[in-house]
């Protein structure tokens, strides 16, 4: 084979060309951070002007708590003016097994800034799940685990930490949660409906639709009780920073790129695509006229919507 000799001139070029495009990537990554944390605060602003008390939970993306999505700057107010809580997933228990220390400390700062922290951990092995939990209480976050048979958040553990029958009127007063967004293990609404109704669990995290079938205002009372009698909050999962194939307004010829807003397959999820979250045919989709989606959310009776993906500014533009 040839070897291709390259010139000091060339060998320079190249390294110029690397650093501006690597300088673009960042000024995209910033410019959709500020658009994520405006669109979270317009979804915010638009939810608490019909339900004052509505609570927002946005997932991942921390660091939209800070001016300019940059941890060394001060807080964003705004942002947290709008939010009422902060989800992470896999903080103590991610890939390598250890602490993200990273995260953590940045969740450290913000924890007496919302009213509560609440944490999804991954472990592989069942002895590991009541030291997730112990690690994340004694920072003052709630959690809660799910195992490998478990990964798609798709069953109802048989134990529940902290369990009690305190009334639970606020996010503030949560110990424990239901993250149980994929309905798959159940052959019916009505199996699924009873077997929420049969736990003491203080939140419940859930998906707006069995399948397809929305949940009606009137199921979403039946599940703001606890088996023990007392009050519970229910939370209206949402992804607002990808589209999924499977969801009602998904349109008959879409695809990546079309319309021009897909703009990038989500790494590990088939059906689902990153959008441009700004456009405004997106953000109709998703809020602010009476068949958005939030809107259908608050009509079906949930305390507030969990919004996942606010993450996906940063990887429109990097690997994921």
């Amino acid at each position: 084979m040839k070897k291709i000799k390259l010139s000091f001139k060339v060998i320079i070029w190249l390294i110029v060309v690397l650093q501006a495009l690597s300088c673009k990537k960042e000024e995209k990554t910033k410019d959709a951070a500020l658009k994520m944390q405006e669109f979270v605060i317009e979804i915010s602003n638009y939810s608490k002007s019909i339900n004052p008390n509505f609570i927002i939970i946005p997932q991942n993306g921390i660091e939209l708590g800070y001016i300019d999505a940059n941890p060394d700057n001060n807080l964003m107010l705004e942002y947290f003016a709008a939010i009422d809580g902060i989800a992470v997933e896999e903080l103590f228990y991610n890939k390598t097994l250890t602490a993200d220390q990273y995260r953590l400390n940045i969740l450290r700062q913000l924890k007496n800034h919302v009213k509560k922290i609440i944490v999804s951990e991954y472990v592989s092995d069942q002895e590991q799940i009541s030291d997730a939990v112990e690690k994340n209480t004694s920072e003052g976050f709630v959690c809660f685990v799910r195992t490998k048979n478990n990964y798609y958040y798709n069953q109802i553990p048989d134990f529940i930490y902290n369990e009690n029958s305190e009334n639970i009127n606020n996010l503030s007063e949560i110990k424990n949660f239901l993250y149980l967004i994929n309905s798959e293990n159940f052959a019916t609404k009505n199996e699924m409906i009873n077997a929420l109704k049969n736990t003491n669990y203080d939140l419940l995290l859930i998906d707006l639709f069995f399948v397809d079938d929305i949940f009606t205002n009137n199921e979403i009372t039946q599940l703001k009780t606890k088996k023990n009698g007392s009050k519970r909050l229910v939370i209206s999962y949402i992804n607002i920073g990808a589209a999924e194939e499977y969801r009602y307004y998904w349109q008959p010829g879409w695809k990546l790129g079309k319309p021009a807003w897909i703009k990038k397959k989500y790494k590990g999820y088939g059906d689902e695509y990153r959008v441009e979250f700004w456009n405004q045919e997106w953000k109709n989709i998703i809020f602010g006229n009476d068949s958005s989606y939030i809107k259908k959310i608050i009509d079906a009776g949930f305390d507030g919507a969990f919004l996942d993906n606010t993450e996906s500014y940063f990887f429109l533009y990097h690997r994921g």
